[in-house]
């Protein structure tokens, strides 16, 4: 069965911005239900789609961090266009990444960042994620196995020669991280397989932030947001949300 795509969301509830940042080979789908718990709190949140993101993989060879960032910048520009003067921001793995690199450049209320890494593996390593991800969406979209398996040789063959931009890009982020001074929740799950769980350490130790408070969840996956522990983690991140100093 051919499944749809998920696409950016923009739900509009409440003077308060929340803009939500998936990871890298996310999508939307990863931070909607978030989204809509927010939004019953009265919070408008927005969630964009990085260039290359929540489309066929062979779009994702094509782009880079530099213009995933831009993406980040432009939706950041769209809530203060909207008219969204006050914005925090919450980012699950390389959106957390780009969560703190929002955190140094521009005014924040508040920032979460979720399994966010500050070590990245090797170039090696990301690429196989990047073969796995694309044999999972060939597979949403309904192709035979021997259809997929070609398919993907085919990106094996071609490579994504972004990959050790992305890997210096979250290095640079750390480098800055102290740079921080909006307050921060860091988020971290135990079950994590994808990166060095000891990325949060780093954060929440760095972070310039006199406001930062950590927590870390035993049962859950690096995708957090949809993992055994999302109704506790919803709970915490409008708890945190409701301790910034909004002005209405």
């Amino acid at each position: 069965m051919k499944l749809t795509p998920p696409k950016p969301f923009f739900f509009k509830h409440g003077p308060r911005a929340v803009l939500l940042l998936h990871g890298f080979r996310g999508s939307s789908a990863d931070v909607r239900m978030l989204g809509r718990f927010l939004e019953k709190h009265d919070y408008t949140c927005m969630a964009p789609h990085y260039s290359g993101h929540g489309v066929e993989p062979e779009e994702l060879l094509k782009t880079g961090p530099a213009d995933w960032w831009a993406d980040v910048e432009a939706a950041y520009a769209c809530l203060k266009e909207e008219g969204y003067e006050e914005i925090a921001v919450v980012g699950l793995s390389l959106g957390g990444v780009f969560t703190l690199k929002l955190g140094y450049n521009y005014p924040v209320k508040g920032l979460v960042s979720m399994c966010a890494p500050m070590v990245m593996k090797t170039t090696d390593i990301m690429f196989e994620g990047v073969l796995q991800y694309a044999a999972e969406f060939k597979k949403y979209e309904g192709k035979e196995p021997d259809r997929i398996e070609e398919e993907v040789e085919e990106i094996r063959e071609r490579g994504m020669a972004s990959l050790p931009e992305l890997r210096d890009f979250v290095h640079d982020v750390r480098d800055h991280v102290e740079e921080v001074y909006a307050p921060v929740f860091v988020v971290q799950a135990e079950q994590d397989r994808v990166i060095d769980p000891k990325s949060a350490d780093i954060i929440y130790e760095t972070v310039g932030s006199p406001e930062k408070k950590i927590k870390k969840y035993p049962e859950s996956g690096h995708v957090i947001t949809l993992g055994p522990e999302k109704e506790q983690l919803h709970r915490d991140i409008l708890a945190f949300l409701e301790t910034l100093d909004w002005s209405e």
